[in-house]
This record gives C-alpha cells, sequence and structure tokens, in this order.
C-alpha cells in the first residue's frame, strides 16, 4: 500500500485505489480523481458524508468506506 501526499489518488494498493474525502464539498473533487483507475475505485469518508457520497457516487461504480474503512457500498465496474 502507498499513500500519496501530494496530488492525484490518497492510496494505492495492489487491488485498489482510495481517495480520502471528509468534506462534502471535495466529494466531486475526489470522485473525478478516482474515475478513470482500472482498479477498484473506493470513496472513504467521515460518518457525516457517507449519505453524501452514496448519492454522489450513484450509478458510477464507485464503492464507499466509511471512517473505519469498513465498506458500505462495494466497488463494481459498470457495464458498457
Amino acid at each position: 500500500m502507498e499513500y500519496k501526499k501530494s496530488k492525484g489518488i490518497d492510496i494505492v494498493t495492489k487491488e485498489k485505489v482510495i481517495e480520502v474525502e471528509t468534506k462534502k464539498g471535495s466529494l466531486y473533487q475526489g470522485i473525478n480523481q478516482i474515475k478513470r483507475a482500472s482498479k477498484a475505485r473506493y470513496v472513504a469518508v467521515n460518518k457525516l458524508n457517507i449519505n453524501n457520497a452514496l448519492k454522489a457516487t450513484k450509478g458510477t461504480g464507485i464503492g464507499i468506506m466509511g471512517p473505519t474503512g469498513r465498506i458500505i457500498k462495494r466497488a463494481r465496474r459498470n457495464k458498457k
């Protein structure tokens, strides 16, 4: 696992990419960062933003992780 403090995707593992977002206003920016990744894509959010993240990622195939890393919505690939 690699944490990238600079610009780009925050966490990259062998199987997934994770963008950490703690503010509602930056959710869409985070989603755009991971949208084109070829691995399983997740946005990790704090408890207050779980519902916002679920709405923002609807239909994108991007999964949601809660503040402890528990998967709330599993990532999937959209069928083309």
